[in-house]
Formats: C-alpha cells, structure tokens, sequence
C-alpha cells in the first residue's frame, strides 16, 4: 500500500506512526510532532504546503462521546468562519460505531480544510488536512492511513 501511495504522490514521503499515547496508527507524509497532555495529545506535521494532525481525547463521561464529534467538527468550522457542511459517513478500523463519525470538507478562498472526527469508547479522535489548494489524493491517503489500534 505505501509502495502504491508514494508512486501517486512523489512529493509526500507517506510513513506509518503511531503517536504516543494516541491509541491509533496514521499514515503521516512527514515525521509528526507530538504534543501530549494528560488526557488528550496532538501529532501534527507539514509536507509540500500541507498540515496534517491528529488529535485526541479522553472524554470522564461516554454518552459525551456523540455530542463531542458533533462538536469538534462544528468548532473548527466556525473557527475557520465556514459553516458545517453535511458530512459523509467515515469507517475507521478499529472504531466505535457512531452515526456522528463523519468525514467534512470546508472550503474558504486561501485553503482547503479536511475534517474526520470518530471515536473508541470513550477516547474521540479528529483528523485534520488543510492545504493552499484541494488534494483530494492527499487526503485519502491520510484518512485510509488511520486505524484505532484495539488492545488485545
């Protein structure tokens, strides 16, 4: 997969990481930084004019988890002064079924922002992309990439 992933995209060096604390694999184009607090972290990189990052966090309450991946998404669109489009389904390996795990796309006059939000338990997770202009090939890459690692 990675051999099929960088044939596509030269300029993005796609590698495998697993963010300390995270609970999840992604496939970054760049090393990611990772900043952790308790309860929540943050593994962020940019690539060819792109940022990537994943981010975490523990929710005390599990019926908080549905509510929260509504929210994220809403958060940083009103951050971005975008309003929320209806978001598509997102399947990610390893995640709790919910119908609010969605993948957005928000598009503004200087960048293109790509949202995944899903959950595990009680852990919500949001997946970001934004770049200068649309890579949708970048995109998918990344949110292919990511996968909730379950303990065994």
């Amino acid at each position: 997969m990675l051999m099929l992933l960088s044939a596509c995209q030269p300029t993005l060096n796609w590698r495998e990481s697993r963010p300390f604390g995270s609970g999840a694999v992604a496939l970054f184009p760049c090393r990611p930084e990772v900043d952790q607090r308790p309860g929540m972290g943050l593994a962020q990189c940019e690539a060819a004019g792109k940022r990537f990052a994943l981010s975490w966090a523990d929710l005390p309450v599990p019926t908080q988890v549905s509510p929260a991946l509504k929210a994220m998404a809403q958060a940083l669109a009103t951050k971005l002064g975008q309003p929320l489009p209806p978001g598509w389904a997102l399947q990610v390996p390893g995640m709790t079924p919910l119908p609010e795990a969605a993948e957005y796309r928000l598009a503004a006059t200087a960048a293109v922002t790509y949202i995944a939000v899903f959950a595990h338990g009680g852990r919500v997770y949001q997946a970001v992309m934004t770049a200068e202009q649309d890579d949708k090939t970048a995109w998918e890459s990344f949110r292919a990439g990511l996968a909730v690692e379950v303990a065994r």
